[in-house]
């Protein structure tokens, strides 16, 4: 497994890729995402987009989501190359 990509942010995941959340502290993020799993060291994956990639269908830490592209650009990652 390797981690690059640093400045990312869930937002510029393609459907399939999977990243590691690496920073959520934007005071903008609502709290059910954070209670949901949405935390520094966890795995993104994103499994769907709606039309336009709003909202975006994801899997945080076996927490199914769906959140929109503006909140989701809020949560900086590293992406896992395979």
């Amino acid at each position: 497994m390797n981690l690059n990509n640093m400045g990312l942010t869930v937002a510029d995941l393609n459907k399939g890729e999977r990243g590691v959340i690496t920073d959520c502290s934007s005071e903008e993020i609502p709290l059910k995402l954070l209670e949901m799993g949405c935390l520094p060291g966890n795995e993104v994956t994103l499994l769907h987009l709606a039309p336009f990639s709003d909202p975006m269908y994801m899997n945080i830490n076996g927490s199914f989501l769906a959140i929109r592209k503006e909140t989701a650009r809020l949560i900086l990652i590293q992406k896992i190359d395979e």
